[in-house]
């Protein structure tokens, strides 16, 4: 009996120590160097995880919880929050924040641009083809062979503060200098003396020249949408968020910053009516530029500062993807330039911003002459671009909302066909209203309109679903495009399409509108010829819409190919079983497009979960 008690004592004993030891260690595959604890011998391509990753779950499969690389450039993936890695909104949240000072800034810029020039003094929406022309297109010329020459001798971040703090400082300058001085500084009695002489022909040229000073303004003012917005902002979100984040958050942020729109609009409204409250001696247009401006100028440092921060925080721990691309030497701007031209993916890109451009530009100058006679006076001009900025808000914030479903449920081509059909049947509703506003006028008189402010309001429509649809789509569209390219290509390529062909689209619709007056003699007369020139620019941009989806397509795969390769991972697509709530881990099929959940991981992790 005492030995039997005895043999009892020593088997519950056993069964206790079992159960307090620590279980074996799970084994999972690993692709990198191995990471052998100190007195332990490891299988070649395994490592033993401290802790159990996985739960055995019957209801919902639980993810495996991934290893840090060796080489320590990719954060480990952690904690979540709304069903994403923290790191990835760290990234996200100030991507955002920059994007919202930028706006702002922009459509404060953008709306008191137009009110300078077109209410300048001698000077009319007219003007507005010339400067896009002349002035605009060399400028942005100059800029893109600086900043090519300027890529391969600066960092990065150097290059940044080197652009955006030379904006920063023009219109900081321009609200408590320039303006200021500008009886001083316009040669307002030598442009009288040349217009007499010159004829009424030359007045749009002569404009710039004696406001040369609210010209220089446009300018800047445009450069900041081709330079900070597109160029600055976009490359530098390029290069630290991958294709899936960029096709899930890429509209996501965009919404928060266009509210910027709406509180951009509602500011310039508020000094519209400030203005109009002054007394007479009171240079109230003053005063709204250095309130304007001055916001302009916070907001320009804060964009530098989230930027600053970004840098020391974010990007050192973004795993490096140009190590998985082919290096190529610098090249030349010559050689840019003709690499880039031999490029059928960078010339389709090019295509649909200088398509955009000439058709946008199409409408506007013609729906801006026409707010001018409408809206005469400056402060009215003023209230009611603050207005339009706001709708132009509202209406983007809904649209980026629908995107991100336009994005997963219909992909990237649909998304980048959506606003060119916007944009060509809402302006050939416009150029409809305008070519044939004697016959629908005694209809809009019972609607208590006038023809010329149906037109107003026409084509404020047009502009806020063309430009929500281009915020919305076309710009995610455009930047997605960018992430497959090597480094090089993506910066100049990026830089050469955004600077220079976003104002040559400009300038090639004002041409085309130069030459149409010209030719027929007014606006009016050419309407028609303007929109068959549009319907066929439009055809154009669908064209290269399609061909760069195939392209795209094609190079996102292959990154994705190689990504997975060179960590021995593979996307995995989860399955129910039939007439079952549990399912299992299963390969994705190459060129499937699965709907459900997915997930990139090694086939070791796979049969981990689904055991």
């Amino acid at each position: 009996m005492a030995a039997l008690l005895q043999q009892s004592r020593h088997f519950v004993g056993l069964k206790a120590r079992q159960q307090a030891a620590p279980k074996a260690p799970v084994l999972r595959a690993f692709s990198g160097q191995n990471r052998n604890l100190p007195g332990q011998v490891q299988p070649t391509g395994l490592v033993p995880l401290q802790k159990p990753v996985f739960q055995q779950q019957p209801e919902k499969p639980v993810l495996v919880e991934p290893v840090k690389a060796a080489g320590g450039d990719a954060p480990a993936e952690g904690k979540k929050f709304l069903g994403y890695d923290v790191f990835t909104w760290q990234k996200i949240i100030p991507l955002g924040a920059m994007f919202f000072c930028i706006l702002f800034n922009y459509t404060i810029l953008r709306d008191t641009k137009d009110v300078l020039v077109v209410t300048a003094p001698g000077s009319g929406a007219e003007i507005i083809p010339f400067l896009k022309t002349w002035v605009n297109l060399p400028m942005a010329i100059g800029f893109t062979v600086l900043y090519a020459k300027l890529a391969n001798v600066l960092s990065t971040e150097a290059l940044f503060y080197t652009c955006i703090f030379p904006f920063i400082a023009f219109f900081g300058a321009f609200a408590f200098v320039f303006y200021p001085l500008r009886d001083v500084l316009h040669p307002t009695a030598f442009c009288e003396n040349l217009l007499e002489q010159a004829g009424p022909r030359f007045a749009g040229p002569i404009a710039i020249l004696r406001n040369w000073t609210y010209c220089l303004f446009y300018v800047m003012a445009e450069l900041w949408g081709s330079v900070v917005v597109s160029v600055l902002f976009w490359g530098f979100a390029n290069q630290i968020t991958t294709v899936d984040e960029a096709s899930q958050f890429y509209p996501l942020f965009g919404l928060g910053a266009n509210v910027a729109l709406i509180f951009s609009g509602r500011a310039v409204k508020i000094f519209s009516q400030i203005r109009a409250e002054l007394p007479p001696d009171v240079d109230g247009w003053g005063l709204s530029l250095r309130g304007l401006m001055g916001m302009v100028v916070i907001g320009g440092f804060l964009i530098a500062a989230i930027y600053y921060w970004l840098q020391r925080t974010v990007v050192p721990r973004v795993q490096k993807r140009e190590s998985k691309k082919k290096k190529k030497a610098k090249m030349s701007v010559g050689e840019s330039f003709t690499f880039l031209a031999g490029s059928r993916y960078i010339r389709d890109l090019a295509t649909l911003v200088v398509a955009y451009g000439i058709s946008i530009n199409l409408v506007e100058v013609t729906w801006k002459s026409k707010i001018k006679a409408q809206f005469p006076n400056p402060n009215d001009y003023s209230a009611f671009m603050g207005d339009f900025s706001t709708a132009t808000g509202a209406v983007t914030f809904t649209m980026m909302i629908l995107s991100r479903y336009i994005f997963k449920y219909f992909g990237w081509g649909t998304a980048a066909l959506i606003t060119p059909v916007v944009l060509l049947i809402t302006g050939i509703a416009f150029f409809s209203l305008v070519l044939f506003s004697d016959a629908v006028a005694p209809t809009l008189k019972a609607l208590g309109l006038t023809p010329l402010m149906a037109a107003v309001l026409v084509g404020a429509a047009q502009n806020v679903f063309s430009k929500s649809s281009k915020y919305s789509l076309f710009d995610p569209c455009k930047e997605m495009a960018y992430i497959p390219l090597d480094d090089e290509v993506k910066v100049k390529g990026k830089a050469a399409i955004d600077v220079i062909c976003n104002p040559l689209g400009k300038s090639g619709g004002a041409l085309i509108q130069q030459f149409m007056i010209i030719g027929f003699g007014s606006l009016a007369a050419s309407t028609p010829y303007l929109g068959v020139i549009l319907l066929s620019i439009v055809l154009l941009w669908i064209n290269a819409a399609n061909s760069l989806a195939g392209q795209f397509g094609e190079l996102q795969g292959k990154e994705e190919s190689e990504s997975m390769d060179a960590a021995g991972t593979q996307t995995f697509k989860y399955v129910l079983e039939a007439g079952s709530s549990k399912g299992k881990w299963v390969p994705v099929a190459k060129g499937e497009s699965p709907a459900g959940q997915t997930k990139v991981m090694t086939q070791a992790e796979a049969d981990a979960m689904n055991q």
